[in-house]
């Protein structure tokens, strides 16, 4: 069979599967973004526990493998009273992950912003929250996101992981077709180029877009 006859007659299953992974994605950099936020800051703090909690968080997600985290949550924590649906579990642990990753590009964005810009905004008496939203923040989001970029697509490759407790997303239905088939350079094929037009056509040209608009709104262009 070829891999058009193939995508004429299973469209409907990959359509259905691709559906998924966009809003495993989506679902999951939402979590993945306000962890970083939350971890960086965290890891700035001067505050020697919530220093200690983000370094811990961060040292554990970042150093064990993503599949054992989704197992974890998945298969573990009902052992402990906390069940969770497998959608929601498959995004939460990639959220999670990536967001130990996003983490560090946070912290070190907002080290990034130049000594005299703390110093500015301290001598309009600013205070420590709003100097970080309005002044800092900003300045580290145009120097983050370019390394975010990557972290996004890797995000999205890392959502074939939650076919591994039966999310029905585009690797789960490439699997299950190749299974019934076995037209295994179709299926996986197929699922190949689907995974590069989100990458290559969706979720790079949004983040150079972000980009661009960041740096007019900074004057940087």
């Amino acid at each position: 069979m070829s891999i058009f006859d193939f995508v004429v007659q299973y469209w409907p299953r990959l359509l259905s599967g691709t559906a998924v992974t966009m809003a495993q994605f989506f679902l999951a950099a939402a979590l993945g973004i306000a962890v970083s936020l939350c971890m960086g800051l965290m890891k700035l703090s001067q505050n020697p526990l919530l220093r200690g909690a983000a370094i811990t968080y961060i040292e554990i997600f970042r150093g064990t493998s993503l599949v054992v985290q989704l197992y974890w949550i998945f298969f573990v924590l009902p052992l402990f009273g906390l069940s969770i649906e497998k959608f929601t579990a498959g995004y939460v642990a990639v959220g999670m992950n990536i967001g130990a990753y996003g983490a560090e590009l946070v912290r070190g964005g907002i080290l990034s912003v130049p000594k005299g810009q703390w110093e500015a905004a301290l001598a309009i008496n600013m205070s420590p929250a709003k100097r970080m939203w309005r002044i800092i923040l900003p300045q580290a989001l145009v120097n983050m996101l370019p390394p975010w970029g990557n972290l996004m697509i890797e995000l999205l490759k890392g959502t074939a992981l939650v076919s591994l407790i039966s999310v029905a997303d585009l690797m789960f239905e490439a699997r299950q077709i190749n299974a019934s088939t076995f037209l295994s350079a179709q299926a996986f094929g197929a699922a190949l180029v689907i995974y590069y037009i989100l990458a290559r056509f969706l979720v790079t040209p949004f983040m150079r877009w972000l980009e661009r608009f960041m740096a007019r709104k900074l004057g940087r262009t």
